[in-house]
Order: C-alpha cells, then sequence, then structure tokens
C-alpha cells in the first residue's frame, strides 16, 4: 500500500540538528555530520544529509530537542530515499533509555493538546 503509516508512534517535527558518528566499522575515519531532523518520535528519526549513509550501519547521535536540552542516542539507518540535493534516512533509536524516550513523548502529548 502506497503511503502506508509504519511508524508505532506519532512523529514530531523539530527543527534541530544531530552530530553523527559511525560505530559499527572500527577501521572507518570518525567524521561528525551534520543533518536536520525533518521528524522524531520516540522510537526514531526522519533526517536529511547531503553524506552518503549505509542501510543498516548505527551512528552515535546527539540529539538537540525543542528545550534546547542533548539527548545522547544510537541510530541504526533503516531507509534511504535521494531527495534533490540530500538523502532523506529513516533511523530507529537503539538501546535509548527509557527516560530519554518519555522526554520526546511528554512533548508530543503537550503538542497534541494544544
Amino acid at each position: 500500500m502506497a503511503g502506508m503509516e509504519r511508524r508505532r508512534n506519532k512523529r514530531l517535527e523539530l527543527t534541530s540538528r544531530l552530530i553523527l558518528k559511525r560505530l559499527d566499522n572500527s577501521d572507518e575515519k570518525e567524521q561528525d555530520v551534520a543533518i536536520e531532523v525533518s521528524d522524531v518520535s520516540k522510537t526514531g528519526l526522519g533526517f536529511y544529509c547531503t553524506i552518503p549513509l549505509e542501510i543498516g550501519a548505527v551512528y552515535e547521535a546527539y540529539l538537540t530537542i525543542w528545550t534546547k536540552e542533548v539527548i545522547h542516542a544510537f541510530v541504526e539507518i533503516v531507509r534511504i530515499e535521494k531527495d534533490e540535493d540530500a538523502f532523506k534516512y529513516g533511523g530507529i533509536f537503539i538501546g535509548m533509555p527509557e527516560m530519554d524516550a518519555a522526554r520526546i513523548e511528554i512533548y508530543d502529548t503537550v503538542n497534541s493538546n494544544q
């Protein structure tokens, strides 16, 4: 089905940036990559990046959220789409602490009631 929503949690749109570091390849030189987050839920995020990443790769991420707090997370790339001058990625959080997931969920609850 085209356009079918597969997320388990409602997504949130945030204007934010992440710094990613590839974790699953020790031979690869560590590189910080700035990305634009398009949406985030307590289970994952969507973002744009001009640098090609790989499906299945795991990156360390520092997500700056709406409160200007930084959430440290690990993101596995599960979807890639080419979008004009950038790539659009979908990633799931790996081992995110419940406290951080709850911070995202609380924002969703407050935002939904406005």
